[in-house]
């Protein structure tokens, strides 16, 4: 098995610690070492200590010079919607001029507008289209992205963009999370009188989801529980038979307008519920006293142009597990670029640089269900790793809008490099 060896990092990032999502002040520590050595053995982290103690211990080991440099965890986006067709530029002049999130839905633009264009498209189509955005949002440092479905909103384009995640995952080195989001809006065609949303639930739970469980295609379902989108008995309906099914549940919750989507969250034993812009101060001490991460989504909220940010401070104090990640989509957050949202983290959720790691590392990965083998730099864990252009993590934030992603490794292996002579790419 190979062995290897990163010596001579400035800091070593390793957010050591439980291996679950950490809660209120254990977010302010992240595990920042110096004048250490990490050494990996295979698929995994083996050793943290000493550089001239591993490199007595592992003779034979490769070693990589980290070239004084930041070395940390692969950042765990648990929020994307890389699965689409055609960007929707459009949409933001819209916005501009004072129309809003649900008019435009309402007009047939939205999601309605990524559900047309992706039912036109071809699996292969689809599948370069994604793998090209994969790519580029591992060259920010993610090692380790959840990818949703929820732009076809039938059975068979459902089934078809799930099918393109499945593929991804076994020909790109990073970590793919498959999520089933059938429930991402009302199709158009199922707000007549002949054909209801109650018909639509009905093909959800009966046909969509009974396939994707056999076919093992998401090892989530998620609902845009929000007014005007999915109410929270449908939403409940859904997501418990999506349990009942096997499927771990996550929960688009509160975005535009306090609905009761985090206390639904919470009753449900979600593993996460999402966005929380307008989550209530009951919603706050639900997700308090429970084990759902609470995952922000702040360039969301910078690109729609809202004043209001999600609470984080009063998430965090409150004793909550917080995390953060892109949403990557093309109508409201189209980034690639993780370390920017760590840069809204500090700055517009006044979190602290410490706090914005740990929600992009250990909580992301417990927001997936994988805080027990991703997330942190520590003997057992999976070895992704990420090389930054810095000689302090508070750079990674500070230098906002910057690729500071110098290479990354997935499972040992690895998974990208701005160096072309280290002869890193993205193809197994």
């Amino acid at each position: 098995m190979t062995q290897t060896l990163f010596v001579n990092a400035s800091q070593v990032v390793t957010v050591q610690g439980p291996a679950r999502a950490r809660r209120g002040t254990e977010m302010r520590d992240a595990g920042l070492l110096t004048d250490v050595a990490v050494a990996v053995d295979g698929e995994v982290i083996s050793q943290i200590g000493r550089r001239d103690e591993l490199e007595k211990n592992l003779p034979d080991a490769h070693v990589i010079d980290c070239e004084r440099r930041v070395l940390s965890p692969g950042l765990v986006d648990s929020h994307t919607h890389a699965i689409f067709g055609r960007a929707r530029y459009e949409e933001q002049e819209l916005r501009a001029s004072g129309i809003g999130y649900m008019e435009i839905a309402r007009r047939g633009g939205g999601i309605h507008a990524s559900v047309a264009d992706l039912r036109k498209r071809s699996e292969d189509d689809l599948y370069h289209l994604a793998r090209a955005r994969i790519e580029k949002l591992a060259s920010y440092g993610s090692t380790t992205i959840e990818v949703k479905s929820g732009y076809g909103l039938s059975l068979d384009d459902e089934i078809k963009s799930l099918r393109v995640i499945a593929r991804l995952s076994k020909d790109l080195p990073v970590r793919l999370v498959p999520t089933w989001l059938g429930a991402h809006e009302i199709p158009l065609e199922y707000r007549g009188a002949s054909s209801t949303r109650r018909d639509y639930v009905r093909l959800l739970i009966e046909e969509i989801l009974p396939v994707v469980v056999r076919d093992k295609l998401a090892s989530f379902a998620d609902v845009f529980c929000e007014p005007g989108v999915f109410t929270l008995d449908e939403t409940r309906s859904i997501l418990s038979a999506s349990r009942t099914q096997g499927l771990g549940l996550k929960l688009h919750a509160d975005e535009l307008e306090p609905h009761g989507g985090a206390e639904l969250a919470v009753e449900l034993g979600a593993v996460s519920a999402d966005h929380l812009a307008a989550v209530s101060e009951k919603g706050i001490a639900a997700l308090a006293g429970s084990s759902t991460v609470a995952t922000l989504l702040p360039g969301t909220m910078l690109f729609l142009g809202r004043e209001t940010q999600a609470p984080a401070r009063a998430l965090i104090d409150s004793g909550a597990a917080v995390s953060i990640a892109t949403d990557f989509n093309p109508g409201t957050s189209p980034t690639f670029n993780f370390p920017l949202i760590l840069t809204l983290g500090v700055s517009q959720l006044r979190m602290t640089v410490a706090e914005a790691i740990v929600a992009a590392t250990v909580n992301g990965a417990a927001a997936l269900g994988l805080a027990g083998s991703v997330g942190q730099l520590a003997p057992g864990w999976s070895a992704d790793l990420v090389l930054w252009d810095a000689e302090d993590i508070r750079e990674i934030p500070y230098w906002y809008g910057d690729r500071r992603c110098s290479s990354s490794w997935v499972r040992g292996k690895p998974c990208h490099s701005r160096d072309r002579s280290d002869n890193l790419n993205l193809s197994r």
